[in-house]
């Protein structure tokens, strides 16, 4: 996905500090070397075997907020910046600014939680922000089902420019997710390059579930001003 027909009313703010937040903290990991960034993963973010050694202890806490905010990449990095950059400010214009921390810090949490519960003993790091950004998508698809969302799809040596309804998009990424992920149990970290799909999955579920949760305790703008402000973003774009 490259963009979407959604306007927004409010200028998304926390979106644009999550994303800056972990593009600094990126920079300062390509200032380490190899091993001094393993050791950095190992002391401050989330390894499956510690948390279930100290479920609910200050540092496990703390790891799993740290390992939000680290990743293992340019394209770890790039790819789910894009995604929070695509879908976050939209979420964050809806659900306002604590319904969005909310919901990006709680659904980190419940993907890390749904990783080390299908791998409790491992010893490799989980970092990156997945999980949270994860959750973002899935307030997205509820709040947005049939908003455009504009993409390349990749044809062989060619690609092609296509808009589908967010609910398509982003469904089938959850599919994905659910396909890569049963299909690397019992298998090697290696698998898949070592992606923690059930975080995915985890996160997808709670963001869902956060959004339901939220739009129903806060009122939302009524569905004839929501249509009126895509149809101009529409027009403004064709």
């Amino acid at each position: 996905p490259i963009s979407d027909a959604n306007p927004t009313r409010r200028f998304p703010i926390l979106t644009y500090v999550l994303i800056a937040i972990n593009v600094l903290v990126f920079l300062w990991e390509l200032t380490m070397s190899e091993s001094q960034l393993e050791q950095t993963f190992l002391n401050l973010s989330v390894v499956p075997a510690n948390v279930s050694a100290n479920l609910f202890s200050l540092e496990t806490f703390l790891d799993t907020v740290r390992s939000m905010f680290f990743h293992g990449g340019w394209d770890h990095i790039l790819g789910n910046m894009l995604y929070l950059y695509l879908f976050g400010d939209n979420v964050e214009d809806r659900l306002g600014k604590i319904g969005f921390l909310i919901l990006y810090f709680v659904s980190g949490f419940v993907a890390t939680a749904a990783q080390v519960l299908i791998d409790p003993t491992s010893t490799i790091p989980l970092i990156g922000a997945s999980g949270a950004i994860a959750g973002v998508l899935g307030g997205y698809l509820l709040l947005y089902p049939n908003v455009k969302v504009r993409g390349i799809i990749p044809l062989g040596r060619i690609s092609t420019l296509q808009e589908w309804p967010a609910f398509i998009v982003l469904g089938m990424w959850f599919v994905l997710q659910l396909i890569n992920g049963f299909a690397s149990l019992g298998a090697a970290a290696e698998y898949g390059g070592g992606v923690a799909f059930f975080a995915h999955i985890g996160g997808f579920i709670a963001g869902l579930v956060i959004t339901f949760i939220i739009t129903r305790l806060v009122p939302q703008p009524p569905v004839e001003q929501r249509v009126n402000a895509l149809y101009q973003r529409a027009a403004r774009r064709s």
